[in-house]
């Protein structure tokens, strides 16, 4: 048996990763740790009132995990970086619901349509490769009625702000940061890819301090189509 978190090909080798950004995974790392007195509080926001069997979709380091409620039966996440991954293991072992880490895309999640009760993505949807076709994916292995919940940041704070959002997105930004862009607008994006958008509200991260082109953040809910209520609703 494979430990969580790994894959292998046929000849028993190690398999590429899809995702393979080790200086920006080190990084990151640090500095999320470092942010959580800033962000925790929006992690717990995003995950209150969760239950039942959760996806979540670019998981990194796991610092979600330790603030699932414990009507979480089961949370599936999907990391792609290997560094990452491996934190997010350990991080599983601590967290007070079930976790399994799992290599995978949010393009092409390894799972079964419409398994889950609710999908998770927390500051990924900026770095993903095709995000309408990652919106699709995650609409698909989510049940009628099912619940995305979105951490993200993206476009915002005026024109200049918005000119200099994709003026970064062109150039360094993305080589630099893993893939991240700053000028998507989440809310569109899932808007557009067919969801039932529920609460939503758009804040700063931090709240104080310079502005910075990733300070624009929203935190809300959607629903893929097709129930009228989910389990506790």
């Amino acid at each position: 048996m494979r430990p969580r978190g790994s894959s292998t090909t046929r000849t028993g080798q190690p398999a590429p990763d899809p995702v393979h950004h080790p200086l920006f995974a080190r990084f990151y790392a640090k500095c999320s740790v470092a942010a959580e007195p800033t962000i925790g509080v929006h992690r717990e926001e995003l995950l209150a009132g969760l239950s039942g069997r959760v996806i979540e979709i670019g998981a990194g380091n796991g610092l979600n995990f330790a603030h699932y409620p414990s009507t979480v039966s089961e949370v599936v996440a999907i990391e792609p970086e290997r560094r990452l991954r491996t934190l997010a293991v350990t991080a599983a072992l601590r967290s007070d619901v079930p976790v399994d880490v799992v290599p995978g895309v949010a393009e092409a999640l390894p799972v079964k349509s419409e398994a889950f009760d609710a999908a998770v993505v927390s500051l990924v949807l900026c770095s993903v490769r095709d995000l309408p076709r990652a919106l699709a994916e995650i609409r698909r292995v989510l049940r009628p009625g099912g619940e995305l919940r979105f951490f993200e940041h993206g476009r915002g704070g005026g024109r200049a702000m918005n000119a200099g959002q994709r003026v970064l997105d062109r150039t360094v930004w993305p080589l630099l940061f893993g893939g991240c862009h700053v000028s998507r607008d989440p809310v569109d994006a899932i808007r557009d890819a067919g969801y039932e958008l529920g609460p939503y509200r758009r804040l700063l991260v931090p709240e104080k301090g310079p502005r910075m082109p990733t300070s624009y953040c929203v935190l809300g809910t959607a629903r893929r189509p097709g129930a009228e209520s989910s389990p506790g609703s």
